[in-house]
């Protein structure tokens, strides 16, 4: 693997830990919403994420949100975000730090 490809991933998970669901004051990565963010040598970047349900509010303006800002990383060319509902979210897939943060 490229060492640029690393660099790239390690950008995107950066700019994932700045985006918030605006109902909830903790950041995306640390919900557990990502479920996989890869990076090739091309600069092709692929998320899978998730939402806290199908009816979330956002669920249209999130992963644009995400894919704008994805593509202002250094070394980006394609981005592609998958918004998928399996596995479903659930409150266990947040990090210690989302639960501690909610009080949870």
């Amino acid at each position: 693997m490229d060492p640029g490809c690393g660099k790239v991933k390690e950008e995107v998970i950066a700019m994932l830990r700045g985006v918030y669901d605006p109902e909830i004051p903790v950041n995306i990565f640390e919900l557990g919403l990502v479920y996989d963010v890869q990076a090739d040598e091309s600069g092709d970047i692929h998320i899978v994420m998730t939402l806290t349900s199908p009816m979330c509010p956002v669920a249209e303006m999130l992963p644009l949100e995400i894919e704008t800002k994805a593509r202002e990383i250094e070394g980006a060319r394609d981005v592609r975000i998958d918004l998928v509902w399996d596995p479903p979210w659930n409150p266990e897939m947040m990090s210690e730090a989302a639960r501690l943060e909610l009080g949870m």
